[in-house]
C-alpha cells in the first residue's frame, strides 16, 4: 500500500520548475517508491556498486542519449561518471523535469551534482516516515503548523490526539519497510539493514578499512541518541583515533544515519555548551543497535527519555520541511545544567521546545524553558512547550504549555 508522502507537492512543483531534482535521504526511506507514484510514465534504472548494468560508467553520453526523458537515475553515487555528461544533456533542452536522480550519500560524488548542475538541480531531502505520513494525516493537521504560524492561537487550542501507541512507535520506527511486518520480524529488518549499510554503502563509497570496528562504532553511537557529540571519546571506547573517529561520525551524517543539532549560543556572558547534539535518523534503527527487542522492554530502560526525545525532533524538523519554510534549530544548555532540548528560530521569533516521556510534566519540568526567556530577555520568543508522553494538553504556566506527542488540531 502506498503512503502519502508530505514532500509530494514539494518535488512534484520542483519538477515543474527545474531541469533536474536530486533526492537524498537513507536507504530504505521510500524515494524510489515515491518517484514511482509521482512519475509513472518515467524510465527507471537502479545502479549497481559493483556491476555496471547498463554501461553507464563505461559510456555515460551513450548510456543518456538511448532513452527518451524523463529518467529516474537511482542510487547516482555508483556511477559519478554520469554526471559530468549530465550537464551537456540538460543544456541541449529547456524542458523541465529531464532527470530524477535518488542518492542514499551525501559525498563527493553527489556534491559533484549541484557543482556540476548549478542553477540546473533542485535538491530535497527524504526522511523516513513521519506518525502523521503513518497514519495518513496531513501535515498541516499538526499542532506544529499553529505553533509556528500563530503562538496567539495556540493559547487555546482545539487539539486531540492520534490513536497510536508511543512504545511501538519508538520501537518500530518510520522505514515503509517495518510497517507491514510483525513485530518479530523488525529485528530481521535492521539486521538486513545493517549488513547492507555496512557492506554496500560504506564498504564501496568510503575509506573505512575495518568494518568490524565500524559496526561497533555505530552500535555504541546509537546509544547515544540526544546526546552531545563526543566522537573522539567514542573512538577512545573502541580502539581508534579521534581522527578516525570523526572521519566515522562523518560517515553516519552524510548517509544519513545521524542527524547533528547545533550549540545555541546566543548570550556571549553565559557559559554555554558549544558542543552540537547527536540524533539518529530513525528510533527502530536505534533500539535495534541497543538491542531493544520488544516495546515492552522500552518501559524502564535508561534510554526511553533519549528515544523520545529523538523522535519528537525529527518528527518536529521533518514536518517543518514540509511546510516550506526556511528555519533554524538548536539545542541550548548551561554549565549549571539548565537546557532546553530544541530552539527553533523562524523570521527573527524563537521557539523553544522541551522533551518529556513521561505522561504528566509539572512545574519544575519547565525550569529550562524559564531560565531560557530569563537569560535572553531581548530575543522575540513563542510560548514554550513540553512535548510529552501523555494525552492531555494545558497550561503550566502563563507561557508555557504542555501538549501530548501525537497532537492534531482538530
Amino acid at each position: 500500500m502506498y503512503l502519502t508522502r508530505h514532500l509530494e507537492g514539494k518535488i512534484t512543483h520542483l519538477g515543474e520548475k527545474f531541469k533536474t531534482v536530486l533526492i537524498l535521504g537513507a536507504r530504505q526511506v521510500g524515494k524510489t517508491t515515491l518517484l514511482r507514484h509521482l512519475f509513472p510514465t518515467a524510465r527507471y534504472f537502479v545502479f549497481d556498486p559493483v556491476q555496471d548494468l547498463y554501461d553507464a560508467r563505461q559510456d555515460p553520453d551513450m548510456f543518456l542519449r538511448s532513452y527518451p526523458l524523463p529518467l529516474v537515475l537511482d542510487e547516482v553515487q555508483y556511477v559519478p561518471e554520469i554526471l559530468s555528461a549530465l550537464k551537456r544533456f540538460v543544456d541541449q533542452s529547456s524542458q523541465k523535469g529531464q532527470y530524477f536522480l535518488t542518492g542514499s550519500q551525501n559525498f563527493a560524488a553527489l556534491r559533484q551534482v549541484s557543482e556540476s548542475l548549478a542553477g540546473r538541480v533542485a535538491i530535497v531531502e527524504l526522511d523516513p516516515l513521519t506518525i502523521y505520513e503513518q497514519r495518513q494525516v496531513s501535515s498541516c493537521q499538526s499542532w506544529l503548523k499553529t505553533y509556528v504560524e500563530s503562538p496567539s492561537d495556540f493559547l487555546s487550542p482545539s487539539f486531540q490526539v492520534l490513536d497510536v501507541d508511543l512504545l511501538t512507535t519508538l520501537w518500530q520506527g518510520g522505514f515503509p519497510g517495518t510497517l507491514e511486518l510483525t513485530p518479530p520480524d523488525f529485528y530481521n529488518f535492521f539486521q538486513s539493514y545493517m549488513q547492507t549499510y555496512v557492506e554496500r554503502d560504506v564498504r564501496t563509497l568510503t575509506n573505512v578499512r575495518d568494518l568490524t570496528q565500524f559496526s561497533r562504532f555505530v552500535s555504541l553511537q546509537g546509544a547515544l541518541t540526544g546526546q552531545e557529540m563526543n566522537a573522539a571519546h567514542l573512538g577512545r571506547e573502541i580502539g581508534i583515533s579521534p581522527p578516525t573517529a570523526q572521519d566515522w561520525m562523518g560517515t553516519l551524517i552524510n548517509s544519513y544515519q545521524l542527524m547533528v543539532i547545533p550549540a545555541f549560543s546566543g548570550n556571549l556572558l553565559k557559559r554555554v555548551s558549544k558542543k552540537p547534539k547527536v540524533y539518529f535518523t530513525d528510533t527502530g534503527f536505534a533500539c535495534y543497535l541497543m538491542r531493544i527487542n520488544s516495546r515492552d522492554a522500552l518501559l524502564g530502560h535508561p534510554a526511553f527519555g533519549s528515544l523520545f526525545e529523538t523522535f519528537c525532533v525529527n518528527q518536529i524538523l521533518r514536518v517543518l520541511k514540509s511546510y516550506g519554510k526556511a528555519f533554524n534549530a538548536y539545542h541550548w544548555r548551561t554549565s549549571n545544567g539548565a537546557e532546553v532540548d530544541l530552539v527553533l528560530e523562524m523570521d527573527g521569533v524563537f521557539y523553544p521546545i522541551e522533551f518529556k516521556a513521561k505522561t504528566n510534566p509539572v512545574r519544575r519540568d519547565a525550569q529550562g524553558l524559564i531560565q531560557f526567556r530569563e537569560d535572553h530577555p531581548r530575543l522575540k520568543m513563542a510560548p514554550g512547550i513540553i512535548i510529552h508522553g501523555g494525552n492531555t494538553f494545558y497550561k503550566l504556566k502563563d507561557d508555557i504549555f504542555a501538549i501530548p506527542w501525537h497532537a492534531v488540531q482538530k
